[in-house]
């Protein structure tokens, strides 16, 4: 069965396989912030929403509702769910408490630390519970509207991205995206390939594509640095037997 299915998909035509996903990156995110008025209500939880799925490695409907009438306290995120919380070294991390998931129905943490530059998410949070003022047991990212609020739907979340997108004369990617643009991201920064899987929260060996297709991620490996060459073979080899 699995020789059919490989055969199958390798003698597939291009124009019946499904366009590939490209990450997000720090660049992209950036020229998208130059297209937001982060002093709107509905732009300033766009981008705090945005910056936190991508430092936070999430998927991006885990930080948002379906529908505008679907919002539960028990099943969302809430600004209540949020801490911070600080290592032996002081290092000070955020993280979210994400109540229930698809694969977990007690639900995850995830997590993020300040960045430096314009796509910082500490920064993007403050601006939105500035504007917003979110309410503790309300949704993460609502934002006013008129008398009141409006959860951020996923919906709503990708036609502002598309748009500011379309201004800032870019292609649009797709939501997926924003879940792997940080495994691309943190991978150059030469975090450990486990560590990095674990953050993402990758359960198969899907996440070995970006290994194989991203030269730049293998350049630190491939040099004559044994620490670095050993921990990419520990990686790699399978085990013994």
């Amino acid at each position: 069965m699995e020789a059919l299915l490989k055969a199958a998909s390798t003698l597939a035509p291009t124009s019946s396989k499904r366009k590939k996903c490209q990450p997000y990156t720090i660049t992209f995110i950036s020229s998208l912030q130059d297209h937001l008025a982060l002093d709107n209500p509905l732009d300033a939880a766009v981008y705090a929403c945005l910056t936190t799925t991508f430092y936070a490695a999430a998927r991006v409907g885990e930080f948002m509702v379906r529908q505008l009438d679907t919002f539960n306290p028990a099943i969302h995120v809430k600004p209540s769910d949020k801490r911070q919380e600080q290592d032996r070294n002081g290092l000070m991390t955020t993280t979210f408490h994400l109540p229930q998931m698809k694969s977990s129905l007690d639900g995850k943490d995830v997590y993020w630390a300040r960045q430096d530059g314009p796509t910082d998410p500490e920064a993007a949070w403050i601006q939105h519970q500035e504007v917003n003022q979110p309410l503790a047991d309300g949704h993460l990212f609502a934002y006013r509207f008129k008398d009141g609020y409006r959860p951020l739907t996923k919906a709503k979340f990708l036609e502002r991205l598309r748009t500011a997108a379309r201004e800032a004369s870019l292609e649009p990617l797709q939501g997926h995206g924003i879940c792997i643009g940080p495994t691309l991201e943190y991978l150059l920064r030469g975090l450990p390939f486990d560590v990095v899987k674990a953050k993402g929260r990758w359960a198969s060996d899907v996440f070995m594509l970006y290994l194989q297709k991203h030269a730049q991620i293998m350049a630190p490996y491939m040099q004559s640095t044994p620490l670095l060459h050993e921990a990419f073979v520990r990686y790699t080899m399978p085990p013994v037997r």
